[in-house]
């Protein structure tokens, strides 16, 4: 008989702490379910001994603190995430968590296989910043045969994390000028073709740099970091299959310029970064890479790798691309407000 009942009248039947609960349906809208146990040898009714439904696993999360609307991608931008190193030559092996800005620039030949080209750097989901010499004899015009990887930890692996896209336009600037030998305006854009609508999207790996407002200096003797996959040593065959970064610092501008430097090839447009004992350098293969520079807990790129005279070599520092020239122009050609430097540490 009990059985039949149970089985006519309840909808759920639980066995707890050795008693037999039958949970009905609440039909006269107490503030408890009522439920059927066995108790003293008999079958009683009376409120159930259960928890409130999501009272403990689902708390009310407490409203919203009101902040002041910051574009999501602007909002994380030059913030990371350092994992463990190991020392090498002039350097160090990095992990892409470190600089999760950085973009690998592959270029497609007529064989079909991809060569790596450049290193860039992710300032907003949809833009990539390079060097404007890493797209030579026009080559610029040829989107549909360049790729961009993100979260590119190794060039000759490929990690679960990366992300690759496909580019949709390639922007050099229009001052761009190799004719003292000293590529002047080397800056230049590429914008990635969404896949299913969407760019980059930000994880440990992938994240956006930060950019300084206009004209921002840097001073003299601070510390920067550059990366890149190119060569560890000047005059070697191959580059590095790993990602690297060193240590730099900015030299005065009238440093840069003396005749036993570089003389007159500096132009306002550039700056020279290096160690005091040139033991660390931008080289071959990093060219389009990011200087960065923390600043406020965040990193803010202040320069692109551009050009030298060897690696590492004394007296002949690296010469970057000094992105602070440039805000107007990225924000024009992009059509983004990513170079009002809004996050920079106001004093």
């Amino acid at each position: 008989m009990i059985k039949k009942f149970v089985y006519n009248e309840l909808q759920y039947v639980c066995i707890q702490r050795g008693l037999m609960c039958y949970l009905r349906r609440n039909l006269l809208y107490k503030r408890r379910p009522w439920c059927y146990v066995w108790k003293r040898q008999q079958l009683m009714w009376e409120y159930c001994d259960i928890p409130r439904c999501g009272v403990e696993s689902f708390p009310t999360p407490p409203p919203p603190a009101p902040t002041e609307h910051v574009p999501a991608a602007a909002s994380t931008c030059g913030q990371r995430t350092r994992r463990k190193q190991m020392k090498i030559v002039g350097g160090t092996i990095s992990t892409v968590e470190s600089h999760p800005w950085v973009a690998a620039i592959f270029w497609r030949g007529k064989s079909k296989e991809k060569a790596f080209r450049c290193g860039g750097s992710l300032i907003s989901a949809c833009w990539v910043l390079t060097a404007a010499h890493c797209f030579p004899d026009g080559s610029h015009t040829k989107e549909h045969r360049f790729s961009v990887s993100l979260g590119k930890n190794a060039l000759n692996e490929t990690d679960f994390v990366e992300q690759t896209f496909r580019v949709d336009q390639i922007i050099l600037h229009e001052g761009y000028d190799n004719g003292e030998g000293n590529f002047n305006n080397d800056i230049a854009l590429m914008k990635l073709k969404p896949k299913d609508g969407k760019c980059a999207e930000e994880d440990n790996s992938v994240k956006t740099v930060c950019l300084p407002p206009p004209l921002q200096s840097l001073q003299p003797g601070v510390t920067c970091e550059i990366v890149g996959y190119g060569k560890e040593k000047f005059g070697l065959w191959y580059r590095s299959q790993f990602l690297q970064e060193a240590q730099v610092n900015p030299f005065a501008d009238d440093v840069c310029r003396q005749e036993d430097y570089y003389g007159n090839k500096i132009t306002d447009n550039m700056f020279c970064a290096g160690r005091p004992d040139w033991s660390q350098d931008a080289c071959e293969g990093d060219s389009g890479g990011p200087l960065v520079c923390e600043v406020g807990g965040r990193f803010f790129q202040f320069g692109v790798i551009s050009w030298g005279d060897g690696c590492a070599k004394e007296f002949r520092p690296g010469v970057y691309t000094k992105v602070t020239n440039y805000n107007r122009w990225i924000e024009e050609k992009t059509g983004l407000s990513i170079a009002a430097g809004s996050l920079f540490p106001q004093k």
